[in-house]
């Protein structure tokens, strides 16, 4: 596959038009179109673009690309997949790509240090666990289903070799994080430096018309647009969507800062890591996952400001969010949960909150009792989880050496009368 020629793939030949397939075509007035999919974007580029192919009135081919680099998908995927469903109701069509071959060079965005890359074994059983649950959100009727390993693995080392040589160092050094570690002498491996064109080549197979991704992806979603540029395409438009803060409120949403809430979680324990989020997190989670109109969410907003509990909202967006996944039997029965746990007679109104500083992987649960002060020594706790003392969000806990994730956020009970929630950064 000479990647200096348009490509030969059956996937990237031909009219876009025919790619979509037998879709009708789109009769919703391009305006009310971008009003519903630039909401919550950070960046369109560009939106002249956009209304030009919405006008066209065919359905458009709408790529996101998903690293499974972990076993789960968690509510931070599904601001993209929000978007995407967005795009699906408006009669277009979306391609959910699994980077099982990107996945094993490793994403370097926002990294300080070289990634370890994931075996070809890992990949495989993560993307296979992202096909099951992604459908929960998506239209399975309008999704296309892709593994860019499809190409990449019939590439030999001259195409790809011919792809490097598309871009310069100097070109890939204007990306923010390789200029910080190139400028700190930190190492960047020469694989690295691939991935964006990687990425990019991924949109000129698929001849997408828009690419979502986000904010943090900026760089490689532009590249695609090059690429395409570079193999006679018309360049594909880029729509970013802001990074969804994970449970502590300040780093990115990542399984491995243990700060996420997973799609598959129990309906109890979602709705319960919904509650414990802050009340400012609270409005970015709405902008970013709630399918509520915006005239609702700024009446709520209102509504707060003029004294109405938090908590009240909070609770709207636990019952929409464990709704989407679970159903809304589930949601109702997970509310009532958590309110005969939390808010009858079980735990005290002046509750202390406390945040404590632990490293990561986190802080062992008999050292986080001692500083919260629930216990006066660590073989106390010890001895009380024994006992069965010892509640995490009400549970019972038996495992003494449990370990709390750094980024957790949790309402933690010794006995009947001590209480503290905690939260470690």
């Amino acid at each position: 596959m000479d990647t200096q020629q348009k490509s030969n793939s059956p996937l990237a030949a031909g009219d876009p038009a025919a790619a979509a397939g037998s879709l009708p075509a789109i009769t919703t007035p391009v305006e009310s179109q971008l009003a519903l999919l630039a909401r919550g974007a950070v960046d369109l580029i560009s939106r002249a673009d956009l209304a030009e192919r919405l006008r066209s009135g065919r359905p458009l081919r709408v790529k996101a690309g998903f690293d499974p680099t972990a076993a789960d998908l968690h509510l931070g995927h599904t601001v993209l997949l929000t978007k995407l469903r967005q795009f699906q109701e408006l009669g277009h069509q979306v391609i959910f790509l699994i980077g099982d071959f990107t996945g094993m060079i490793g994403d370097p965005t926002g990294k300080s240090a070289t990634r370890p890359p994931l075996t070809r074994e890992q990949v495989a059983a993560n993307a296979e666990t992202y096909r099951q649950q992604v459908f929960r959100v998506l239209d399975e009727s309008r999704t296309e289903v892709a593994f860019n390993s499809t190409w990449f693995d019939q590439m030999s080392a001259a195409d790809m070799i011919r792809l490097a040589g598309t871009h310069t160092v100097a070109r890939m050094l204007e990306r923010d994080d390789f200029s910080k570690r190139y400028r700190g002498e930190q190492p960047i491996a020469i694989h690295e430096f691939l991935y964006p064109l990687v990425q990019g080549y991924d949109s000129v197979v698929l001849r997408a018309d828009v690419e979502l991704g986000g904010t943090d992806q900026t760089f490689n979603l532009l590249m695609g647009r090059e690429l395409q540029r570079h193999h006679g395409q018309v360049p594909q438009v880029v729509l970013t969507m802001p990074l969804l803060e994970g449970l502590d409120g300040v780093n990115k949403m990542s399984k491995s800062l243990g700060n996420y809430i997973a799609i598959t979680d129990a309906p109890g324990e979602m709705f319960g890591k919904l509650m414990s989020i802050s009340d400012e997190l609270m409005w970015r989670y709405l902008d970013l996952l709630s399918l509520q109109p915006t005239d609702v969410i700024s009446g709520w907003r209102a509504e707060v400001a003029d004294g109405r509990n938090p908590r009240e909202v909070k609770v709207e967006l636990g019952r929409e969010i464990v709704t989407r996944f679970h159903g809304a039997a589930a949601a109702l029965a997970a509310i009532e949960a958590f309110d005969a746990r939390f808010r009858r007679d079980e735990v005290p109104a002046d509750l202390i909150e406390l945040e404590l500083m632990a490293g990561p992987p986190g802080m062992a649960l008999p050292a986080v009792l001692k500083a919260a002060g629930l216990v006066s020594s660590t073989s106390e706790a010890i001895r009380l989880i024994g006992q069965g003392a010892v509640r995490i969000d009400g549970e019972r806990l038996e495992d003494k050496g449990r370990v709390l994730a750094q980024g957790a956020g949790v309402l933690l009970q010794v006995g009947k009368r001590r209480f503290a929630r905690v939260r470690l950064s």
